[in-house]
Order: structure tokens, then C-alpha cells, then sequence
């Protein structure tokens, strides 16, 4: 038996209380009591060790509902990082200089560019010619729903003016821009990764987001291949924190449609739940809106994926087979089709399952209603207000913009509201930033949420929305000890952005923590 006594800190236990405690007692892994310290030290045993957490402040493990570990660990080590790249010429310098660095036909693969950034200007496919000529190029914008590619890539994808557009997506040949599922045509013809790569983006990507005092994540997007490294690093025992994946069914760019996955639910890795994309992405102007965008170079409404009757059948296997759903959706087309199918399932198919929606970016007050009727789980992502605002008020129409993820209405409607970052979309993946953001940061007034709201999304409303809210999310005796050690009290806080991570605590074991003082 292992017994640690914290203390010398003000645990924040998130609890049904809300109480606030000084001393907390793990033991095998588990919380084992919390309160005063006289009176969780009497229930210690005398081989106890003892830490003294030098006046910190101590939350629930914070978590990220929705983060692409591997992707974040992919820009890490071998991907070009173009996010905040400002000016065109700064990123043409770039990919020049990485494609210096390449053997001729070696794939250049970045990402992170916005067009916001750059003064309304994408890649094209001429100037990645100029700047790449020996090597095919592919470029994702930060959003991941539009990809700039040279001729070299277009050519080894086999794209030409005459290629038919895949369902659910567009091409611009000439511009070289592929669009939502136009992006399967190229990764078809590129390099598949093996399991020692994959799980070196995985490790890449938990070692950092550990560092930032996360103790659990979801990885929304999960094929086959991915899945196989992460049970394979499970097995091992080397995760370093508790990752809950959302298995694709088809997956980003493909037409193809993945068998349902064998589950999985251990300590450190949880796999019960399955991904579908209904429409795309906000700051690019693809999501599927019931209006015109504005200010883009052709009229559009953005894109749905799927007929509803095909996302229905596909979501009703996996529901039935006691799969959780976490679906994409944002524009108020795809909330209006999302929603349909989870009413269809609950009245065809009845059952205690509570679906997610992945960013719920626009949602009206009948879609929130609808939501709340059904349970449903809402994963916005707050950083977003910071990082992306310039997009959104560069393309949505204005009477958009008050519901652009209006975290104050989905609390309103009685909603489990689980903040995430969608790392890498966003360069901040930090969870006091997306915090911060959430408090100080809204669309329009009014719609700002407060700091232990913000703080319980962190934490307890993605251990809801991941299905381990016995497990954590609040510090509670039988509860994992999951915690995030912090430099001052986020709750109090008029800069929580500012608020250093002084470390973590995953089933008791340390991160990043400094060594013990004696007491």
C-alpha cells in the first residue's frame, strides 16, 4: 500500500459542496480522505509520505474534451508550424526552407495558415510550385477543413481540371485548394505512417499537454491505425495521461466506412465512443450555414457531410451497439440535422446514452432546448473567442454572430458544458487561457460565463462528457487522484492566463511537481 499526504495548499474540491479543503490524502492511486490536516493525518498510516505543497492552489485534473493529441505531437516533431504566420512572404520563406531540407519527391506536409492573418490571402498552388518545386506539397489551414497543394501533389494524387468533386466537398484546381472531402483524394497518395511513428506523435503530444497541468484528454478523431498505437501504448503502460478517444467512423477526406471498433476502457485509455463530421469548420466559412458567408470569393453556405438518412443508419448501428456519439457540428443546417438524428434514436431507439456535440457553434435557443430534452453533452471551445474572432466577424453573417458560441445560453438551458481547445486548430491549447477566454472573452455581452462555471468545464463536465464523472472530474474519497498544482487561485483571478502550472498529480504519481519539503 502507497499512501502520499498533501498539503500546505488549498485543495478547490469541485464537489457537490463546493468546499475547500487543506489536506488531501492519496492512497494506491486513490483519494483516500480530504479535509483539515489533523484530521486527514490521523487517517494516514505512519509510513506515510508527505509533501508540503508550499501555499499552492490544487484543482480537479484539468481536461481537454476535444484536443488532436497526435496531430499536437505531429506539429511538435516533423509537421511545419504555420500558425500565426502573418505574411505570405514569411510562410512561402518557410516552406522553402524546409523543402531545402527534404530529398526531391519527400512530401512537405504543414499546417496552421489563415487566411485572417495574412490579408485575406491563401497559398496557391503557383507559389508553392516556385517555392517547393522538387517536392509535392500539402499545406492544411488551421481549421483542417481546407488544404493547399502543389501540382507535384496534385499530380501524385491523380487530381486534373476534369476530377469529379467528391460528395461533401469542393476543388479549385487552379487555385490548388481542396476543400472538406476533396482532402481524401491526396492522402490516398501520400506515405501512410506506421505504428512507431503514430505513437511518437501520441507521446510527443501527452508529453506536452502534460507539462500544461491537463491529467485527461479526448482525442476526437481516432482510425484504425491510431487506435492500434494507442492500445499498444496502453499495454505498455506508457501514457502518461488518461486519453478517452472518439473512433471515426469515416474517416476526414475518405468514402469509406470504418467497421465499429472493439471497446476498450482501462485506467489510462477509454475507448467507447465513435466520430462522425456533419458540416465544417467556422473560421474557414465551411461550415454549413442556412445563409450566404460573407466576404468570400464566392458565394457559399458551406458544406454537410452526409444525407441524414446516411448519417442516421450510421449513427443508429453504433448506438445500438451502446457506442456514445460525439458529432461535429457547428453550422445551424448541421445542429438542425445532428439534432434530428439523436431525436430519432432516443424515440426509435430509447436508451441511457447522452451524445456529444462537438463545438455546437451556432446554435439557436430552439437548438439548445432540443439539446437539453435529449441530455446532450455540448464541447464548445472557448479559445476559439480569442484566437478566432477575426474570422468569424470577417465571414458570418451579423445576426450570427450573438449565438457564436454562446457559453452563457448553453449553461442557461441546462446544458453539461465540456471545454476544450481542438488543438491544433487553435496555437493556445493551455486550459487557463481557454478559461480565461470563457469569462472575459464572449461574442457579444452578456454571453461571458464565471470563473467556477469555466473551471467546472474543465473539469467535471469533461469527466461527465468522456463517462468517467465516478472517476473524476471533483476531488472526492474513491475518485482517481487526478490533480493540477497551481501557482494562485484561477477563481480569483483577474489574469488566469497568467497563472503558472506548477505540476500534476495522475492516480497519485507526479508530474512536473518539485521535490517534497518535509514536514
Amino acid at each position: 500500500m502507497s499512501e502520499l499526504l498533501l498539503s500546505g495548499a488549498r485543495f478547490l474540491t469541485l464537489d457537490a459542496g463546493n468546499r475547500e479543503v487543506s489536506a488531501l490524502l492519496i492512497r494506491d492511486g486513490k483519494i483516500a480522505a480530504l479535509g483539515e490536516l489533523e484530521s486527514v493525518q490521523a487517517q494516514a498510516s505512519p509510513a506515510v509520505e508527505r509533501r508540503d505543497l508550499g501555499g499552492a492552489v490544487v484543482t480537479p485534473g484539468l481536461n481537454d474534451a476535444h484536443i488532436h493529441v497526435w496531430k499536437v505531437g505531429q506539429l511538435r516533431t516533423t509537421s511545419l508550424d504555420l500558425r500565426g504566420v502573418g505574411e505570405m512572404d514569411e510562410l512561402h520563406a518557410q516552406v522553402a526552407q524546409r523543402a531545402a531540407s527534404l530529398e526531391p519527391g519527400q512530401w512537405l506536409i504543414g499546417r496552421g495558415w489563415n487566411e485572417a492573418l495574412t490579408g485575406g490571402q491563401s497559398p496557391t498552388r503557383q507559389k508553392l510550385d516556385e517555392v517547393a518545386p522538387h517536392n509535392p506539397v500539402l499545406l492544411t489551414r488551421t481549421c483542417a477543413h481546407i488544404h493547399a497543394v502543389n501540382s507535384a501533389a496534385l499530380e501524385a494524387a491523380r487530381i486534373n481540371a476534369s476530377t469529379s468533386t467528391p460528395a461533401g466537398g469542393q476543388i479549385d484546381f487552379g487555385a490548388g485548394l481542396l476543400y472538406e472531402t476533396a482532402f481524401g483524394l491526396v492522402t490516398r497518395a501520400m506515405p501512410q505512417p506506421d505504428q512507431a511513428q503514430y505513437e511518437r506523435w501520441i507521446l510527443a503530444g501527452l508529453d506536452y499537454l502534460a507539462s500544461l497541468g491537463l491529467t485527461s484528454v479526448t482525442d476526437p478523431a481516432v482510425d484504425p491505425p491510431l487506435y492500434a498505437a494507442y492500445r499498444a501504448l496502453d499495454v505498455r503502460h506508457a501514457l502518461p495521461i488518461r486519453v478517452n478517444l472518439l473512433y471515426i467512423r469515416r474517416p476526414d477526406g475518405g468514402s469509406e466506412t470504418y467497421p465499429l471498433p472493439e471497446k476498450h476502457v482501462s485506467d489510462m485509455l477509454r475507448c467507447d465512443s465513435v466520430k462522425f463530421f456533419t458540416d465544417g469548420g467556422l473560421s474557414g466559412a465551411t461550415a454549413a450555414l442556412s445563409q450566404d458567408y460573407r466576404n468570400t470569393i464566392q458565394p457559399t453556405r458551406g458544406f454537410l457531410r452526409f444525407e441524414t438518412n446516411e448519417l442516421y443508419e450510421l449513427a443508429r448501428e453504433a448506438h445500438q451497439a451502446g457506442f456514445c456519439i460525439g458529432a461535429h457540428a457547428i453550422g445551424d443546417r448541421a445542429l438542425d440535422q445532428l439534432l434530428d438524428v439523436y431525436e430519432r434514436l432516443d424515440r426509435e431507439h430509447p436508451s441511457d446514452l447522452r451524445h456529444r456535440i462537438e463545438h455546437f457553434g451556432l446554435p439557436s435557443a430552439q437548438h439548445l432546448a432540443r439539446a437539453h430534452t435529449l441530455g446532450v453533452h455540448a464541447v464548445p471551445q472557448a479559445i476559439f473567442l480569442h484566437e478566432l474572432r477575426g474570422n468569424f466577424e470577417r465571414y458570418l453573417p451579423p445576426e450570427f454572430l450573438p449565438r457564436t458560441y454562446p457559453l452563457r445560453s448553453m449553461l442557461d438551458a441546462g446544458l453539461n458544458l465540456a471545454l476544450s481547445s481542438d488543438g491544433p486548430v487553435v496555437r493556445e491549447v493551455r486550459p487557463l487561457h481557454g478559461l480565461q477566454a470563457a469569462v472575459q472573452e464572449p461574442m457579444v455581452p452578456g454571453q461571458a460565463i464565471t470563473p467556477l462555471e469555466a473551471l467546472r468545464a474543465y473539469t467535471l463536465g469533461g469527466a461527465r462528457a468522456q463517462g468517467d464523472e465516478g472517476n473524476r472530474g471533483s476531488l472526492e474519497i474513491g475518485k482517481w487522484a487526478d490533480l493540477t498544482v497551481l501557482g494562485a487561485d484561477p477563481l480569483n483571478s483577474a489574469r488566469p492566463a497568467a497563472i503558472p502550472v506548477q505540476g500534476s498529480y495522475v492516480g497519485g504519481v507526479a508530474h512536473n511537481i518539485s521535490s517534497p519539503v518535509p514536514t
